[in-house]
């Protein structure tokens, strides 16, 4: 349990986190409280002195159950929020934004972050617009106060708030996207180096040296480029949040990126498209339902995202050429639509899986888990009198259950073993370092659509039926052919 952090307290004073986990703070006391006290919502209440057990002080309750006032309620069942916030020796640190009287000058008074703002007198109109312009600006720098000169925080401050920030910001659909724990590899090194280092201080030639030391550690150059791009975003968002100058963040973008040929950083390998053979090679070994997961994104040329996400409901039937519009995909922050279409061929690998409710999702690691088992008991030559009965062997509370979905990752674990079954005597890698082509990834399958079009449509049918908004992101995947140059050799020569 985080300080400061948002648990649920029921009746029975027990508390249970946000992820429903049980917390480890304790109980609160109640006692004393009359019925249906509210505090602050109105700012019509008193503050309230509220005692919790251990080191820990109860502030800030906000009612869940209805639109009512901001506040508690006691001894009726009714479940509330509560910000815990440790105390430090005797001293009480509330980090609370109620609003409420200070008795000996007639004040109001709101506590932020440990300190006390003054407002004007308690109940005036100028004492609310005060206060709500406070919390206003505590909720939009995430419940703390902007920084005031000569109070700059640390690297190390910058970097949790960041994260905190980013959690909430690149995350799609309720999960956490990809980009995240790219930050927090970026931000590993400026951790490494600098985290007790003033934020203001850290400057171009500070950012040089993460760099360096990304570099060391074996990334490639593209790589390395993008995670200083992500160490410059954090201090930029540092200075719109005003936790830094603004010049602090404008000085870091004056580092150019690293260019091929003038650095000692590795070159990344390109992604090169799979040969057919090699796909049809692979696919007895694959589930048969991760099969035609690969079938349809060769004949489609989709991302991998979207054949795992796709659903009755996202595709349109009504004419010969099927439209499949997915819910969420890689450019829907950038506003614009993706629409994948499916040909006669795409439709027959798809059909079998359209039999099931519309949001239900076509390709369900479930379901392949109960056709292997199924598979497997009707392989089975003990007699149902003898051995095991089906499922006794199972474990009841396995370390991971399958889904409803396919997600990237286990799209490419399954194809990553079925390429060690089809090629068992095939290493990883190439004498010469670069991988071998028989180990592949379904991103590969999507470059092998894209040539293939590429090379009977022309670049504008492969970009649209890749949905790039650019012909030079299109050339990135669509490999040119060469056959063309060769033949225009031999017709000259």
């Amino acid at each position: 349990m985080f300080v400061g952090a948002s648990v649920v307290c029921m009746a029975s004073n027990s508390f249970v986190s946000d992820d429903g986990s049980p917390s480890s703070v304790g109980s609160v006391s109640t006692s004393g409280l009359p019925h249906d006290t509210f505090v602050g919502g109105d700012g019509t209440a008193d503050f309230l002195d509220i005692t919790a057990t251990g080191t820990y002080l109860l502030v800030n309750l906000h009612v869940q159950h209805d639109a009512g006032p901001v506040g508690i309620a006691t001894n009726h069942g009714r479940s509330f929020s509560i910000d815990l916030v440790q105390a430090s020796g005797d001293s009480t640190d509330f980090a609370g934004g109620a609003y409420r009287k200070h008795r000996a000058s007639g004040q109001a008074l709101v506590t932020l972050d440990g300190r006390d703002f003054y407002l004007g007198p308690h109940g005036t109109r100028t004492s609310r617009v005060e206060y709500d312009r406070l919390i206003a600006e505590w909720l939009a720098s995430g419940r703390r106060l902007p920084v005031e000169d000569g109070g700059l925080p640390t690297l190390a401050e910058v970097m949790v708030a960041y994260y905190r920030h980013a959690r909430t910001y690149y995350c799609k659909d309720g999960v956490p996207s990809s980009e995240l724990a790219a930050i927090k590899c970026a931000l590993r090194f400026v951790d490494d180096l600098y985290r007790e280092q003033p934020a203001d201080e850290f400057g171009p030639l500070a950012l040089k040296a993460v760099r360096g030391r990304m570099v060391e550690s074996g990334q490639a150059r593209s790589t390395v480029n993008q995670n200083v791009g992500r160490v410059v975003r954090m201090f930029v968002w540092a200075a719109s949040e005003q936790l830094i100058p603004a010049e602090v963040a404008n000085a870091l973008k004056s580092v150019p990126g690293l260019r091929r040929g003038r650095t000692e950083a590795r070159e990344p390998e390109p992604v090169q498209p799979v040969d057919d053979a090699v796909i049809e090679q692979t696919l007895p070994h694959l589930p048969a339902i991760v099969a035609d997961m690969v079938r349809l994104q060769r004949l489609t040329g989709m991302r991998p995202g979207e054949v795992c996400s796709i659903r009755p409901a996202d595709i349109d039937r009504t004419q010969d050429v099927w439209i499949y519009r997915p819910a969420s995909h890689k450019t829907e922050h950038r506003g614009r639509d993706r629409c994948v279409y499916i040909d006669a061929r795409g439709q027959e690998v798809l059909r079998p899986y359209l039999l099931r409710t519309d949001d239900a999702y076509c390709f369900s690691p479930s379901e392949s888990e109960k056709r292997r088992r199924d598979e497997q008991h009707a392989g089975r030559s003990t007699p149902l009198s003898c051995g095991n009965r089906p499922g006794a062997s199972r474990r009841r509370s396995p370390a991971r259950e399958a889904g409803d979905r396919y997600t990237t990752s286990s799209y490419a674990r399954a194809v990553r073993r079925a390429c060690e079954k089809a090629f068992p005597t095939v290493s990883v890698h190439c004498p010469g370092g670069e991988k071998a082509p028989q180990r592949w990834s379904p991103n590969q399958v999507r470059h092998t659509a894209a040539t293939e079009i590429r090379r009977e449509f022309g670049l504008e049918a492969a970009q649209v039926s890749l949905g790039h908004a650019a012909a030079d992101v299109t050339q990135v995947y669509a490999e040119r052919d060469a056959s063309k140059a060769i033949e225009v050799a031999r017709r000259i020569g």
